[in-house]
């Protein structure tokens, strides 16, 4: 069985590596052109791609702008497919290329629900207790194509980086099944109606307010705490919070230190207090709770912007 894999990011590295230990062949490698990093600027590969050059594993890797391209669709055909294999790639597949071989999305939510860009964040933001992954064959539509299989996740109380790991590892278990048994699967078509729909995460979603209520700073936190983080007005970064206690303070009171202990500083927010145990200022090294609360020499009842 020849495969062409088409991802980018770590969750799909733990895909591929799936496929490769169940000994399919994969034929080709799409992921994403290199990307200047960190304040150097320094072009780096995603992960897919330095995985398999860490591997030294002789598969050929193709980095298309886009792949409506020309000459992307023969490429692909030269290889003579029998599946085409999706995971977090980042670019939608034209349809020339979808007719070539049945392609198989691995989408991180149990569709209709959260298609797009950030079902896992999205999930989180929405309070849900329970999520996963669904095998899909991709259809022309955004992630509305008929559904092949499933994998539940408990992902209460988990962070997004968390979420992510642990769906790529039923992902991976799960791509292996559904090829295997491809011929014998009854694709499920999706309830349009029921279906709901998530953007890209932008920077500006880490935004809070002390005015804020605290499940939705919690949420926030888990569900942005790769990326872009939570962060206040002046750009100082939360890493590390949770609910210190459910006591109820006026709106004059939010965003005033209540607690100071050994580890941490409680912060009164709407609905409750907010424990911090790491901080971080624009431009500077993140900070344990103890070293920004001395250095800034604040006490009880001080504000931290």
């Amino acid at each position: 069985m020849k495969i062409v894999f088409m991802g980018t990011p770590d969750y799909a590295t733990q895909i591929l590596k799936g496929l490769l230990g169940a000994k399919f062949e994969i034929c080709a490698v799409f992921t994403q052109p290199d990307k200047p990093v960190g304040r150097k600027q320094i072009l780096t590969p995603p992960s897919v791609k330095q995985f398999l050059l860490d591997e030294n594993l002789q598969i050929p890797i193709f980095q298309p702008n886009s792949l409506k391209e020309a000459g992307i669709k023969e490429q692909i055909c030269a290889f003579k497919p029998d599946f085409i294999v999706v995971a977090a790639y980042g670019q939608i597949l034209p349809s020339d290329i979808l007719g070539i071989a049945p392609c198989i999305n691995l989408h991180a939510s149990i569709l209709p629900k959260y298609r797009g860009a950030s079902p896992i964040q999205s999930a989180i933001l929405c309070g849900e207790k329970f999520s996963g992954v669904t095998a899909m064959k991709m259809g022309i539509g955004l992630d509305d194509g008929e559904m092949l299989g499933f994998s539940f996740l408990d992902i209460e109380n988990l962070k997004s980086s968390e979420i992510f790991d642990q769906m790529a590892k039923i992902a991976s278990n799960l791509i292996v099944k559904i090829l295997k048994n491809y011929e014998n699967l009854a694709p499920i078509s999706q309830i349009h109606a029921l279906s709901t729909k998530c953007s890209k995460i932008k920077k500006e979603f880490g935004l809070i307010k002390f005015s804020d209520d605290i499940d939705e700073i919690l949420r926030k936190f888990r569900a942005f705490d790769f990326w872009p983080n939570i962060f206040l007005d002046d750009g100082t970064k939360l890493l590390e919070v949770a609910k210190f206690s459910d006591k109820i303070y006026s709106k004059s009171e939010f965003g005033k230190i209540v607690a100071i202990n050994k580890n941490s500083f409680v912060i009164a927010v709407c609905g409750g207090e907010l424990e911090i145990t790491k901080i971080q200022e624009v431009g500077k090294k993140p900070l344990n709770a103890n070293d920004f609360i001395n250095g800034k020499r604040l006490k009880i009842d001080d504000r931290i912007c």
